[in-house]
């Protein structure tokens, strides 16, 4: 028998808290009530009925308690409140009123019924509850709907809510991902109402799979954030697991009505004493949700729909622009580069970009039933439109015109159906089917938003020190991606008499996949100044090509079948320590092949037609919790996991075999020699579109076109999957306790070591070490035919953090969270790329196929939070709201490399990067400046229509630290993850990051 008596401190200081939290919360879109009942002696009170009730829905489920004395719910709602009656025929009843439950989180409950001749009925309240929340195994972070409303989410995104703990850095000064414990954005999984939404292929490195959320915020009940829990019933990330779900109807009609504004008149306009450009914008968003009964206490319907009109602003000029980031171009040479495409190439290139208008739409609709006490089922429909303008080629020594720019944009739709049954008191289940369908946009501006509809192929011009581009990306001027995923789960729990637990279940995900990505489909051309450009001499032509003359010929087809089989235990060994125990395995099914390429299988000895069927991973964990007194708890645990590859760099595999095309480049045509102009009478040009001008940019060399058509593409790498490529995996040890203090500040502490093995990375295949250069690098010779490998890491990468939160909630309505991490995170590669070939060369090396491990690009080592609130009536009647998060934390780590590293090794693939790394120095020894900001969000309640509803305005402002003074706020890192060896100012101004930006708002509620 156990007895929860310890507990009453800690529990109590709990429940009066929200915000970070050490639950284990897993891949789930419900809640769950666990615990004993006894009599006046600690005797099982057994047969004792327990009736709980969701008072917003009047949905009831009723259990019994069992010989133990104890009882089990799953299935319930998130939030609350709930009504727990416990009605026994021996003692006397009981009542505890406002009970709240967080995602994925199972409420434990102790009690001691008293004897009928003491007292006939006690009521309590949960916060008077000793038992209430505790039981946590691993380190996580639960977000409840009060911090969703109140924080400062100026971006209307779970960004600006998991940011708060201190082991989850949103890149802020980049696309917003989201990075745990140092760990890549794609390794995360986010899931809402048990669909996974995040980037099933890959390609963004927001983690999402559209450009924002793409599910309303105001549709959101609670946030959990998983780092290192050890219960088997969640997969398919290594780094962390975010859940979210959605909110549901109830017996009154009830919803919400927001609107806010931003512009570039509520946005700084200078840095660090000098006036910044960053051009004429506004922005609204705007959106409702509202739920009801459509029966009463039986069925149910909530819907959300929200709107952005927004813009892109882009932050880089010419000399003397004031813009925010001046490149060393002046307007002179731009003037002149302009003129020459117009006159010239018949091209206008565009102009500066400034800003892009942008929109993003989004719908949810849920339906619940409450079928009967036993049964209640859910229907979830999501649906996310929206997009954005991006750079291809961002880096401070890098400026695009707007023809280089490119549409992101991306349509969802999902369907998620689930069904909770209580079969007895002591076997419940959890079916679940969900579907998402995807189809991604990557339009150059250049051409007309169709697949190779692009008028105009890209142009680069390579003046000292700055590369100009204009026409359209080389990789969006062939470029398709569309997939769907269909899961299926199903989930037991067996509740046996003597207190243990039993978790069983399986899951399936299926993904197809169909992408098309052919880089220089309407050629490439590259000038070493603009006298060149002029004159039409050229210093190379790419032209990326299929044989048969048919792009779709080169698209990557496939995909898979991802499975799970899990068992766990959850017992009491003792009175004080809890024990979860279990085992999963995850396998792979396809019948997909990439074609196979017959030279690679002559020369290399084995066939580039592998594929994942067969890959599978058994994972044993084990996590423990124990109350070591009425103040502490202590947990940890130990587990493997696994998931969060990006599908991406597998279907390189399918689209990149040389076997349907290739590229080709115009070095035997004397394209690149200056023995032959563009211009020249005698090239002739094919592949023009209808209406366009015959010549350069608007059609491909014929020589070249021949070349593809006749089956040779000698510069192209083709990629393949090694056929002995195993499961990447990460063991996770972790350990932690919670204290609270006689004054009731909530003290936690976690320490989380992983190791990583087996991991994803980029080898090049057919070469061999055939000694050392005079400078001490190693020196490579062909044996085989050249491909860019995806494999395995032989080398174990060892990462670990180390985190203090403080909580504490005072009576006069202030409330703090705060927090510190240490982390060190390693890796033996960053692969921040979609591209096998860029994985390969875009990072630091002394060694192109290293296999080494060092410290990884996404690790910030020092990261401090704090997340205060403040609730008064300023005006009688009528709260006001002051919100403040604060962070202060070390810079991203970066590589000094040599310029001339294209020179170090002679073998292809060309290394077109300055990544190699000076004998003897360590990968990422360098870091970017410290960052510290502070937002704030205040929101005064107004008269509202009725008594009953409620009304609000809202001034929040993102990095108020530079509103105060321009000096402070200020992001500054190195672009990507190299810098110029030599370089006395490698960093630049994150101008998004940095400039204050202030919305309006006004919210209204019934």
């Amino acid at each position: 028998m156990f007895k929860k008596t310890k507990l009453n401190r800690i529990a109590i200081a709990v429940a009066m808290s929200v915000g970070m939290s050490t639950a284990a919360m897993a891949q789930v879109t419900s809640s769950g009530m666990n615990g004993q009942i006894v009599g006046p002696n600690g005797n099982p009170a057994e047969g004792t009925v327990i009736k709980v009730t969701h008072v917003p829905t009047g949905a009831v489920k009723t259990t019994t308690v069992n010989a133990a004395g104890t009882f089990n719910l799953d299935g319930l709602r998130v939030g609350g409140p709930y009504t727990i009656e416990v009605d026994s025929d021996t003692y006397s009843d009981q009542t505890i009123n406002d009970v709240y439950l967080n995602l994925g989180e199972t409420a434990s409950i102790y009690r001691e019924l008293a004897s009928t001749e003491s007292v006939e009925r006690i009521a309590v309240t949960a916060s008077q509850v000793s038992s209430l929340s505790f039981g946590k195994i691993g380190p996580g972070a639960n977000f409840d709907l009060s911090t969703l409303q109140n924080a400062p989410a100026i971006n209307r995104d779970i960004t600006d809510i998991v940011r708060i703990d201190p082991r989850v850095y949103v890149d802020e000064g980049g696309n917003g991902g989201i990075q745990c414990v140092g760990k890549s954005p794609r390794f995360n999984s986010l899931t809402v109402d048990g669909v996974r939404m995040n980037d099933l292929f890959g390609l963004n490195s927001n983690g999402y799979p559209t450009e924002r959320m793409p599910f309303s915020y105001d549709a959101i009940e609670g946030v959990a954030v998983e780092i290192a829990p050890f219960d088997v019933i969640y997969g398919g990330f290594s780094a962390c697991n975010i859940s979210a779900v959605s909110k549901t109807g109830t017996n009154e009609v009830h919803g919400t009505a927001f609107y806010d504004y931003g512009s570039n008149d509520l946005r700084g306009d200078s840095l660090e004493g000098e006036d910044v450009n960053i051009g004429d914008y506004s922005e609204k968003r705007y959106g409702f949700s509202i739920g009801a009964p459509l029966i009463k206490d039986t069925l149910f319907i909530f819907a959300a729909y929200e709107k952005l009109e927004g813009a892109n602003i882009f932050d880089r000029g010419v000399i003397g622009s004031g813009s925010i980031n001046e490149v060393n171009l002046t307007q002179t040479q731009l003037d002149e580069i302009i003129r020459i495409s117009n006159d010239l190439y018949q091209f206008d290139p565009g102009a500066v970009p400034s800003s892009l208008a942008n929109e993003d739409e989004k719908i949810l609709i849920k339906l619940d039933w409450n079928i009967n006490e036993q049964h209640r089922a859910s229907f979830t429909y999501n649906y996310n439109d929206g997009n954005n303008f991006s750079e291809s080629d961002g880096d401070s020594d890098e400026f695009e015109l707007t023809s280089h720019l490119y549409e992101r944009g991306a349509e969802m739709t999902s369907y998620s159906g689930v069904l909770y049954s209580d079969w007895t008191d002591n076997f419940t289940t959890e079916v679940r089917v969900s579907y998402t369908d995807l189809d991604n946009r990557q339009n150059s501006l250049t051409g007309d938003g169709t697949l190779y509809g692009n008028d105009f192929g890209e142009v680069k011009l390579f003046l000292d020190d700055v590369t100009v581009y204009l026409g359209s990306d080389d990789s969006r001027q062939a470029n398709d991606l569309d997939w769907d995923a269909l899961s299926l789960m199903f989930r037991g729990n067996y509740y046996f008499d003597n207190g243990h637990t039993l978790t069983f279940g399986y899951e399936s995900d299926k993904l197809d996949v169909f992408n098309i990505f052919v880089q220089h489909a309407e050629t490439s051309l590259s000038f070493d100044s603009i006298e060149d450009f002029e004159n039409g001499f050229a210093s190379d032509v790419e032209y990326g090509g299929s044989f048969s003359g048919d792009f779709d010929d080169r698209a990557a087809s496939w995909g898979y079948t991802a499975h799970s089989t899990y068992i766990q235990d959850e017992f009491y060994l003792t009175d004080d320590l809890k024990v979860i125990a279990g085992l999963r395995y995850d396998w792979i099914t396809s019948s997909d092949h990439p074609e196979e390429n017959a030279d690679f299988l002559a020369q290399n000895g084995y066939s580039n037609s592998a594929n994942l069927d067969g890959v599978s991973l058994l994972q044993p964990r084990i996590g423990l919790n124990y109350t070591l007194n009425d103040s502490t708890e202590i947990r940890g645990g130990i587990g493997l996991f696994s998931g969060g590859n990006p599908n991406v760099w597998m279907s390189n595999n399918y689209s990149g075999t040389n076997v349907a095309g290739g590229e080709v480049d115009g070095g035997d045509f004397g394209y690149d020699d200056g023995s032959r102009s563009l211009f020249d009478d005698d090239v002739v040009w094919v592949n023009v579109e209808d209406g366009a001008p015959v010549g350069p940019g608007y059609g491909v060399p014929s020589e070249l076109d021949a070349l593809v058509d006749s089956g040779v593409a000698s510069n192209f790498e083709s990629n393949n999957l090694d056929p002995d490529f195993d499961m990447p995996s990460e063991w996770k040890l972790s350990a932690g306790v919670t204290h609270v203090t006689e004054s009731d500040y909530i003290l936690n502490a976690d320490l989380l070591v992983s190791f990583t093995q087996d991991q994803a990375m980029i080898k090049y295949v057919g070469i061999e070490e055939v000694g050392f250069t005079d400078e001490g690098y190693v020196d490579y010779d062909r044996n085989g035919y050249g491909s860019l490998e995806l494999t395995n890491s032989g080398e174990v990468s060892t990462s670990y953090s180390l985190t203090t939160t403080l909580q504490k909630t005072w009576d006069n309505g202030m409330r703090l969270v705060a927090g510190y991490s240490y982390n060190h995170a390693e890796d033996v590669q960053p692969m921040t790329s979609s591209v096998a070939f860029s994985n390969y060369q875009y990072r630091a090396f002394t060694n192109p196929n290293e296999d080494v491990s060092s410290l990884s690009d996404w690790n910030i080592e020092h990261r401090l939070t704090a997340d205060f609130s403040y609730v008064v009536e300023l005006i009688p009647g009528l709260d006001t709201r002051f919100n403040v998060y604060a962070l202060t934390q070390s810079g991203r780590p970066f590589s000094f490399a040599r310029t001339d590293g294209n020179d170090v090794f002679g073998f292809t693939p060309y290394l077109d990067s300055d990544s190699v790394l000076p004998i003897g120095v360590e990968r990422n020894s360098e870091e970017s400046s410290w960052w510290t900001k502070v937002d704030i969000a205040v929101r005064q309640e107004i008269p509202a229509f009725s008594e009953d509803h409620s009304a609000s305005v809202s001034l929040t402002i993102d990095n108020f630290t530079n509103m105060l003074n321009d000096d402070w706020g200020i992001l500054e890192e190195v672009n990507f993850n190299t810098a110029r060896l030599g370089d006395t100012s490698p960093e630049s101004r994150q101008g998004d990051a940095s400039l204050w930006e202030m919305r309006l708002g006004i919210s209204y509620k019934f």
